[in-house]
Parts: C-alpha cells; sequence; structure tokens
C-alpha cells in the first residue's frame, strides 16, 4: 500500500456537503475526488478546466436588434427582476459601469 499523507483544507460547508451529495452518488470518497484532482493537474501541468472570469451579458443595441430580438431581451430582463436574478446597484455604480463598457 502506498504511503499517504494529511492534506487539511478549509472549506466553505455548503460547498463540502454539496460535493460529498455528488460524490457519494458517484460511489467516490472526497479523498478519492481530491487525489483525482491532484493526479489530473500532474498530468495535465495545469488546472483540469478552463478558469475565466464570466463573460457579461451582451448589451442592448437597438441599432443592430430587430424589434422581436428587442422584445425578447425586455422579456427576459423583466422575468429576471422577478425571480430575483438581478442584483441591486446604486446609481453611481452604474455610470461608472457604463464609463468602464
Amino acid at each position: 500500500m502506498e504511503k499517504s499523507t494529511t492534506l487539511n483544507l478549509k472549506i466553505n460547508p455548503e460547498v463540502k456537503e454539496n460535493a460529498e451529495k455528488i460524490l457519494s452518488q458517484l460511489g467516490i470518497s472526497m479523498s478519492c475526488a481530491v487525489t483525482m484532482f491532484l493526479n489530473q493537474v500532474i498530468l495535465t501541468e495545469s488546472i483540469p478546466f478552463p478558469i475565466a472570469l464570466p463573460q457579461p451579458p451582451s448589451r442592448v443595441s437597438l441599432d443592430t436588434m430587430s424589434h422581436d430580438e428587442l422584445i425578447t431581451k425586455l422579456e427576459k430582463s423583466h422575468n429576471d427582476f422577478l425571480n430575483g436574478k438581478n442584483k441591486s446597484i446604486t446609481l453611481e455604480e452604474f455610470i461608472k459601469q457604463r464609463k468602464d463598457n
């Protein structure tokens, strides 16, 4: 049997619990999953999945958008608002975001 070492990690309890549920369904222990991840790091000499910042939603451009496309965007935005998917920002934050983009 191979020697093993202890790896102490601080993980958000909710993340750990959700991951354990999924790993349990797959029949894999947390230790096995971490070992698999570290072996992939070694094999690929990188993080074994893409790491990137989320892309901002596409902007609404009335000049290039058809009437139907605009209505679709507005309906989606309204539904997102009703479902609590939008965050509140101050006017100053909004102006700064507009200037940055």
